[in-house]
């Protein structure tokens, strides 16, 4: 998490870290005007009925003529029902807003959060795990869709209300109720040193439910390898260590959230009885109406009751606020890759890309003392074949990587058709290069749709063409619906042979003037090997070609042969040459034709 981790985020240990969801509430503000607007009217409409039930006591029920006295109850009991009504339109109206604005608002920063993550280099995902990003795409935007569409409003309904009902008691029994507002004073202090503990115990619950996200997806992720080791029960068994460290953060969490609510409504409500006492004196001594009674009970109900709900909006706004720092955390981490800001316009070759590394030093950030390329010069014109072919972790993958600018590197510069990598945008450079990779990535969609993951545009017959260039084209027709039929989430329905010609059809649509072939034969049988390769010799004519092969058989018929070792090019030349030579690839090769 140390991507994450290094970024600022807003005031830690109180709800002003909600305050980042500013930019996301901006554009909504007449929607929140009108919320607002509801929110006040409804709360003013509470406070008017205890205004009425005292008009009620004092004036329909103290008549001594009973037809006076019906009339009068009739009409008390028409502007109370008048009231209600009105309390409920607005009431409906202020939770369909906000509601609105909760589903909206959670909407904008899942896709927000989501579009930023995608554009975040290799390197954040070096030290971010995929289940943590999950985590707070799920579980922490639901937080915040719950404080946005219904606790705030009803924290600020009640914070109305309650505040309407205190104005209300202190101008009709000022003294008493100063005594009373003291006492809420000194109620507040201790309750928001117990609302920075929740806080904190919020945060850390909600990190080790991401820790358990974690652990699933990844394990999900590789169930055949789980199941062929017979490691279910251990993963199960870890699964659970993790959630049982998050159930027992959680009681901690709530045991904190029970004290803080149980002192706020006992202390209030301790403050309040202490009024209302005060209050039957008055009538008793004949200071008030049995009416003006009537109104300070339910004025005293509405406070306790809104200091209540306070308390527990102030759990929820402190759990929300969590919530919104790790959201804010990755909205906030920048991407060490990043388009220029003013970015070369150079014309797109139709011969292949020419290709130039000079003197190039680069290591990984999660390994900083050890070179992945060291003093690597290469040159490659346009139209040229080239393999790069060495021992694991000699530096083969790197290369690409660096070409697809996943990273920059440390020293040297990479030129792509007289232009350095860092000058072109990241669109117009990748759109620039096909990739097939080792392990074929397949997508919960059609075959189709598959395929035309490389070029979104393309019609139905140049998929087709691509299919058949690809030798896809006879399996996908013998599918249950064609190139309609649903493939499964990572291709599960397929072989290792189908994905990966299913991702050759996808590079050979995208038609780009460089190709990466990365194993791209790898998971095919000898035959379809021999036809994938005859697809691939068809489409790298007149495009520039890097290819990474293990296997020698696969290269002989490159243009030029690069020999990587431990970060370097120790040797270089097409097959015969280097056989000849008698160095480390005819080894290899003497190894791998032997065999």
């Amino acid at each position: 998490m140390a991507a994450i981790a290094s970024t600022s985020s807003p005031a830690k240990g109180s709800p002003q870290s909600l305050s980042g969801l500013r930019p996301f509430l901006r554009p909504y503000r007449l929607q929140i005007s009108l919320a607002a607007l509801f929110l006040v009217l409804a709360a003013v409409t509470t406070l008017v009925f205890p205004m009425a039930l005292r008009s009620l006591i004092d004036g329909g029920l103290v008549s001594t003529d009973k037809g006076e006295q019906t009339m009068a109850l009739r009409d008390h009991f028409l502007a109370l029902f008048g009231v209600a009504v009105a309390l409920g339109m607005f009431s409906a109206a202020r939770f369909y807003t906000v509601s609105w604005l909760g589903e909206r608002i959670t909407a904008d920063l899942r896709n927000a959060v989501y579009s930023h993550v995608l554009r975040q280099s290799p390197a954040f995902f070096e030290t971010t795990q995929t289940g943590e990003v999950l985590s707070r795409l799920t579980a922490d935007t639901t937080l915040v869709q719950t404080v946005v569409g219904s606790s705030l409003s009803m924290g600020l309904r009640n914070a109305v209300m309650g505040a309407g009902a205190l104005a209300m008691l202190v101008w009709t029994n000022p003294y008493v109720m100063f005594q009373v507002l003291l006492i809420l004073v000194l109620v507040v202090l201790p309750s928001m040193w117990f609302g920075r503990r929740v806080r904190k115990l919020s945060r850390a619950s909600q990190d080790r439910v991401a820790d358990s996200s974690a652990i699933a997806a990844e394990v999900l992720n590789a169930i055949p390898v789980v199941q062929s080791y017979t490691a279910e029960a251990r993963e199960a068994e870890r699964f659970g260590t993790s959630t049982q460290h998050a159930f027992l953060t959680a009681v901690r969490r709530t045991k904190a959230r029970s004290v803080l609510v149980a002192f706020i409504i006992i202390a209030t409500s301790a403050a309040l009885l202490w009024g209302l006492y005060q209050g039957t004196q008055a009538v008793l001594h004949g200071d008030i109406t049995a009416g003006h009674l009537g109104q300070t009970v339910v004025y005293v109900i509405i406070l306790a009751s809104s200091a209540a709900v306070l308390g527990e909006v102030y759990g929820d706004l402190l759990r929300a606020a969590g919530a919104t720092e790790r959201l804010m955390e990755l909205l906030h981490a920048e991407s060490a890759i990043v388009s220029p800001a003013n970015p070369a316009q150079t014309p797109v070759p139709a011969a292949g890309s020419a290709i130039r590394l000079e003197d190039v030093g680069f290591h990984y950030p999660s390994r900083p003392q050890t070179p992945a390329l060291r003093h690597f010069s290469l040159d490659v014109a346009p139209g040229e074949t080239v393999a790069l072919v060495g021992s694991s972790g000699a530096g083969k993958s790197t290369v690409f990587q660096l070409l697809l600018r996943y990273y920059d590197p440390q020293s040297g510069r990479i030129v792509l058709d007289n232009a350095q990598l860092t000058e072109l945008s990241l669109d117009q450079l990748r759109h620039r290069i096909g990739l097939v990779p080792q392990d074929a990535v397949i997508f919960s969609t059609s075959a189709l749709e598959n395929i035309r993951y490389g070029r979104p545009e393309a019609t139905e017959a140049e998929v087709h063409e691509a299919a058949r260039a690809a030798f896809a084209d006879d399996f996908l027709r013998a599918l249950p619906e064609g190139y309609d039929t649903f493939l499964g989430e990572r291709g599960v329905r397929l072989s290792g042979g189908q994905r990966q010609r299913i991702a050759i059809a996808r590079a050979i649509l995208k038609n780009p003037p460089l190709l990466l072939l990365d194993e791209a034969t790898s998971a095919l049988d000898a035959e379809s090997e021999r036809m994938v390769q005859a697809a691939l010799e068809s489409a790298m004519e007149g495009r520039t070609t890097l290819v990474i092969a293990h296997r020698l058989a696969t290269v002989q018929k490159a243009d030029r042969i690069i020999v990587l070792d431990h970060g370097g090019i120790v040797e270089q030349g097409n097959h015969a040459t280097l056989v000849a030579q008698g160095g480390v690839y005819a080894r290899l090769a003497a190894l791998q034709f032997a065999a």
